[in-house]
């Protein structure tokens, strides 16, 4: 038996009580008890966390125990009042930010997996492969597999981010910046310092900050803004001239230095310093200015059939100038169509290399080693599995194939695995016809016989329950079997559909080793973002703060005192 101090609302000591039978809301009860208010008017915080009735059940229902929730013998209790809507309220905001928590977690979790899986060049397991390209479109690998996974991983998680910003949440948003900056910083710094990812997330972080409005932010602030000017700087050189080289004399980078302006006159504003914020904002005014698409050329290129946002963007990165939009505009929709052809052509290729099975230490068949050893007139399933067998060492799967009794070898595995293979799907549309209902005995007689799978529904359906061997079967059609080109029965139709749908045991034991719904989600924010995405910004908040800022400098000038934003 324990005892627990209790202070607040009722302030005494509770003796005797059992720890392990005891539960919270059997706490609860005796301390509204004791101090003449109803159960759920009473809040209960112990080590500075509020004690939820659900708390040893995971949010699952029933109730755990005292112990279970982290009380001990002698444990202080504070018992605050609330009214029951303000405790229902407190419990319902609680569980929202314990959900944003696990959301989170989850996030990190399914970001860190993909990072794994396709850094390394393993067989993916789904039917695409996540690769770092440079913003010509190149695939890059940026160092060791080490770094190439933190890139990764922290590019992921930089996209999710940028996501969140656009939608609003930027308490969201600075969280999973957060998670991709601490990825980032997993890299040797010789491998990212010229590239401008990082930077633009100390700005993206900032701006965070600014919209939040936090101004204990302020001191981290200053401190990115000055590491993200530096690496800006290292990564486009002096003036932006390494960048103008690579973006063929475009300004794509213009709203991104606005947006660093901006925040660095803010940041000085309220450090006092007004002399250099009004020259950072009057900076960003300039740009702002610079950025502003005139309606000319926005009609002109909107009547040739390209929508707004993309002729904004298309001016805005071409310094208003149109010719070069125009061409800015058909070299973006031949890359679009160009990756969309490479995307399918990829989803070819994996299908293949998942025929062929992974090697020992989990990696795909190389494809381009593959073509070398079939242009020499090797059976390209041969080929495949001795490079399989021998992590892709094109001269080791040589001597494989020109050994006799490994050749040999080699047929006799593939052989066994094809019929594997084969039993394994006939397994799999069993189970798949057993979940609709039938007999399992009358499924395995029915696939006996043979046959598509249309065939083996129509002899389940034409054949009386009571015989179903396959003898039986087989004379369930006139001519001992299912015609595959006559119409199918409407419900054999319905049976065919939901059968479809069903999803293979194996592809769901893969599901319950990740999570596939967060996964999907990075996925569709990585399949959205494009080479030049960090430098397209629309700029009417930043316009809007800028003027807020040169009149809150202005007032201060004249009345030669500080004066806070709201």
């Amino acid at each position: 038996m324990a005892k627990l101090k209790i202070g607040g609302t009722w302030a005494g000591v509770l003796e005797d009580v059992d720890l392990d039978s005891w539960t919270v809301p059997k706490l609860r009860e005796e301390v509204a008890r004791r101090s003449n208010c109803s159960p759920d008017s009473i809040s209960l915080i112990c080590a500075g966390k509020i004690l939820k009735d659900d708390d040893a059940t995971g949010g699952h229902g029933g109730n755990g125990n005292l112990a279970q929730v982290g009380v001990k013998n002698n444990s202080k209790i504070l018992a605050s009042r609330v009214s029951p809507q303000e405790g229902n309220l407190l419990r319902q905001e609680i569980m929202a930010e314990e959900e944003r928590s696990r959301r989170l977690s989850r996030l990190r979790a399914a970001a860190t997996a993909l990072a794994e899986r396709h850094a390394d060049g393993s067989l993916p397991v789904e039917d695409f492969n996540i690769e770092v390209e440079d913003q010509s479109g190149k695939k890059v690998r940026l160092g060791s597999e080490t770094d190439q996974r933190a890139v990764m991983m922290g590019l992921m998680l930089h996209a999710k981010g940028k996501r969140l910003i656009k939608q609003g949440n930027y308490k969201d948003a600075l969280e999973v910046l957060s998670m991709g900056e601490e990825s980032f910083s997993l890299c040797d710094p010789k491998v990212i310092e010229l590239i401008d990812n990082v930077p633009i997330l100390q700005i993206d972080m900032v701006w965070c900050y600014f919209m939040i409005r936090d101004i204990r932010w302020l001191s981290d602030a200053g401190k990115r803004l000055e590491m993200a000017r530096v690496g800006i700087e290292r990564a486009h050189g002096k003036d932006s001239f390494r960048l103008r080289l690579l973006q063929g004399g475009r300004y794509p980078e213009l709203a991104l230095h606005l947006r660093l302006d901006l925040l660095e006159g803010v940041v000085t504003y309220h450090s006092g310093q007004l002399d250099k914020s009004r020259k950072a904002l009057d900076s960003a005014k300039a740009k702002f200015n610079q950025l502003q698409v005139p309606d000319e050329a926005l009609s002109f290129l909107m009547s040739m059939g390209y929508k707004e946002r993309d002729a904004k963007r298309a001016l805005r990165m071409n310094n208003q100038d149109v010719g070069s939009a125009i061409d800015f505009l058909a070299e973006e929709t031949t890359k679009k169509l160009q990756k969309q052809e490479e995307d399918i052509r990829r989803r070819t290729e994996i299908r293949e290399q998942k025929r062929y099975g992974m090697t020992p230490l989990k990696k795909a068949v190389d494809l381009e080693r593959l073509k070398e050893l079939v242009s020499i007139g090797f059976d390209k399933e041969l080929a495949a599995e001795a490079l399989r067998r021998n992590e892709n060492d094109t001269q080791k799967a040589l001597d494989d194939l020109t050994n006799p009794e490994t050749n040999s070898a080699l047929q006799v595995h593939i052989e066994s695995r094809k019929r594997k293979r084969q039993k394994q799907a006939t397994e799999t549309q069993i189970e798949k016809v057993v979940h609709m209902g039938f007999e399992r005995s009358r499924v395995v007689a029915a696939f006996e016989v043979g046959g598509t799978l249309e065939e083996v529904i129509q002899r389940l359906t034409a054949l009386p329950e009571a015989d179903h061997t396959a003898e039986a079967i087989q004379t369930a059609a006139p001519d001992g079997s299912a015609s595959s080109s006559a119409p199918l029965p409407h419900n054999v139709s319905e049976m065919l559909e939901q059968i479809n749908d069903v999803e293979d045991p194996l592809d769901l034991s893969k599901a319950e080793e990740r999570d596939v719904e967060m996964e999907d989600e990075l996925s569709a924010v990585i399949v959205k973002t494009d080479a030049l995405a960090d430098y397209d910004i629309e700029v009417n908040i930043e316009g809007e703060a800028i003027t807020e800022y040169l009149a809150l400098i202005e007032a201060a000038g004249s009345s030669g005192k500080m004066a806070l934003s709201r």
